[in-house]
């Protein structure tokens, strides 16, 4: 039984189609199919439904998976136990947030693939939210605080920031000094998040409200600027701002609680040896630097 057939099941399988797969493989949809009727051939049964909208596991498939995957991974761990000590080869994808990611971690990636040179590294820089097993990613970079999931989470950092706005919008509108104030004002914010601040020494979290959202932060700092309302962001996006006194910052006494850094893969037993090395690589980067983000 070939193991590229199997692979290629087990991606269809969590990916939910064949497109997704072939994307997340680096392989035209053709050579997909021809793998999966090979395999299926090979069985003796149908292992997946096609239909309109992707691919659905037959009963046969869903018993199937399981096994599938765990010898998938085991034969990934073997081949990476005969690779010469830190080589790694293949290709590395990775969902990256536009706002800070050029600036913070393109240049751990840059270091990542000149340490590996026969590593291929593919780079999608976007502040909205990525599906990384449908959209073919081993792995995001995420920041700030994260909601529940079904992913698989490693901090690598802290993230540091504040609540600003301008000296115009707090002379138009004052400054809060409390949390229930906060929320009566005019919120700069990606979408419906909540905002958390340290009450002493508990979490209070608030729910904001605001007329402008936008889905990057660079865009948002703008926005605090010119003063349309108060925003939450990581000090890396307003530095310049506070310096110049372009932005003030607020709720000193409430500070928000630090967020993360993380790297986010799908679930699975094993973790691939390349998204272990860039966790370990940015843990090298970013643990001990407070000044980040």
């Amino acid at each position: 039984m070939d193991i590229e057939e199997l692979q290629t099941f087990v991606e269809v399988a969590d990916a939910g189609g064949v497109s997704p797969a072939a994307r997340r493989l680096g392989v035209s949809k053709s050579i997909v199919s021809r793998r999966l009727f090979r395999l299926e051939a090979e069985l003796g049964v149908q292992l997946l439904a096609r239909t309109t909208r992707g691919a659905a596991l037959t009963e046969a498939g869903v018993a199937f998976r399981d096994h599938a995957a765990k010898v998938v991974a085991e034969i990934e761990m073997a081949k990476e136990t005969i690779l010469p000590a830190g080589d790694l080869r293949g290709r590395l994808r990775v969902a990256v947030p536009l706002s800070v990611g050029p600036t913070q971690f393109a240049p751990v990636l840059a270091e990542m693939a000149r340490r590996h040179p026969q590593l291929h590294i593919h780079t999608a820089y976007s502040d909205r939210f990525v599906d990384l097993i449908s959209e073919g990613f081993d792995c995001s970079i995420r920041v700030g605080y994260l909601p529940d999931s079904n992913l698989i989470a490693r901090r690598v950092g802290p993230v540091h920031g504040k609540f600003v706005a301008s000296p115009d919008y707090i002379k138009a509108h004052g400054s809060p000094e409390t949390p229930r104030e906060l929320v009566a004002h005019q919120a700069l914010m990606q979408g419906t998040e909540a905002w958390q601040l340290m009450d002493g020494d508990k979490i209070t979290t608030v729910k904001p409200q605001g007329r402008f959202k936008a889905d990057n932060g660079t865009a948002l700092a703008a926005a605090a600027a010119a003063g349309l309302g108060i925003a939450w962001l990581p000090d890396c996006l307003i530095d310049e701002y506070v310096a110049s006194g372009a932005l003030v910052p607020l709720m000193t006494r409430h500070p928000p609680p630090p967020a993360g850094i993380y790297v986010i893969r799908p679930s699975g037993q094993y973790p691939a040896r390349k998204v272990r090395v860039l966790t370990e690589l940015l843990i090298e980067c970013f643990e001990q630097a407070p000044h980040v983000a």
